[in-house]
């Protein structure tokens, strides 16, 4: 069986950073990140154990939602305030912020 990985490419945006970023709302994805981190781990043991797959199953959509949960806050910080900025920017900064929110919702969206 061939299994496909898809290469994001990070180098244009690598030196952007967020235009704000709320304290409480960073550490509450941080935190949500690691308890995600250790879902995975658990599932990687699950496999090792030949666990029931439904179990895996279970727990591979309890992460996938987790992630949707972080992406959803990361997605509001990202229009309240990088979005915001750029459309404010004028024109040609707010086409570029209007490309990259639909390639946004539609990759993001699969």
């Amino acid at each position: 069986m061939h299994e496909s990985h898809e290469v994001v490419d990070a180098a244009p945006t690598a030196e952007r950073k967020a235009h704000a970023v709320d304290a409480d709302i960073k550490e509450r994805n941080l935190k949500r990140l690691r308890r995600i981190e250790g879902q995975v781990r658990g599932i990687q043991k699950m496999v090792e154990e030949d666990r029931y797959c439904g179990d895996i199953m279970t727990q591979i959509s309890s992460v996938h939602e987790a992630l949707r949960a972080v992406g959803r806050e990361l997605m509001r910080n990202h229009l309240k305030h990088c979005a915001a900025t750029a459309i404010r920017s004028g024109e040609a900064e707010a086409n570029v912020m209007y490309d990259e929110l639909l390639e946004m919702m539609y990759k993001h969206s699969r």
